[in-house]
């Protein structure tokens, strides 16, 4: 006598495979913010106006009867004159711009080593910052000249600031760079703060026994 598929016993121990679900990675925030930082760096180089900077430099000298070490505190003076109202209303001429304008476009550097002050302007043009830079330093100079005799020292100029070849920014690989590195750390920080999922416990269905009766029964009937 036949048996009908319908009838065949299960064989136990024999489980249907489950298929696992597609689960997207936990740390995809990180490579997402990443990319998207280093795109908006790489616009912002492409689009943004690029800036040139030109120097010039002023040295301050000291007299006979002056002790040299004197030079290094008139230039500490000197640098911070640099971008006072006084010394942009004079050079505001020269350099075509308004005093508002031009103390955008302007900074002063020294250095506790050395008795040198650097005036730096900057411009969307090459030209008007060389331009700025070298008003801005004769500006120092003539004031500081009406008072060398009280000070003993002398600001002279040192050198003239030319018309830069490259920009100073932005620079698109250092805008794609910094802008990636953001991104990184901004990913980082999302997955350090997020919640984490709760974790899922998978329980396995056991069989019941089979239609056909229990091993030991089989093996009663031969």
């Amino acid at each position: 006598m036949t048996e009908s598929p319908e009838q065949k016993p299960a064989v136990p121990g024999r489980f249907r495979r489950l298929r696992p679900a597609s689960v997207r990675p936990s740390w995809w925030p990180l490579p997402a913010c990443v990319l998207l930082g280093a795109a908006c760096g790489f616009s912002y180089g492409m689009l943004a106006t690029p800036e040139y900077a030109a120097t010039s430099y002023a040295m301050v000298t000291a007299g006979k009867d002056i002790d040299p070490a004197a030079a290094l505190g008139y230039a500490q003076s000197y640098g911070r004159l640099a971008t006072s109202d006084a010394t942009l209303t004079y050079a505001r001429g020269a350099a075509g711009e308004p005093v508002r304008e031009l103390r955008t476009h302007v900074r002063s550097e020294t250095s506790p080593d050395s008795p040198m002050i650097a005036v730096t302007g900057t411009s969307a043009d090459r030209d008007r910052a060389a331009d700025i830079a070298n008003a801005v330093a004769e500006a120092v100079v003539v004031s500081s000249g009406h008072v060398a005799k009280e000070t003993g020292v002398k600001l002279i100029k040192f050198s003239h600031a030319v018309p830069p070849v490259d920009p100073v920014s932005p620079s698109t690989p250092l805008g794609t760079a910094v802008g990636a590195s953001a991104g990184g750390l901004l990913g980082g920080l999302v997955l350090l703060v997020r919640p984490r999922p709760a974790r899922r416990d998978v329980t396995a269905q056991v069989p019941g026994p089979s239609q056909g009766g229990s091993a030991d029964d089989r093996e009663l009937v031969r």
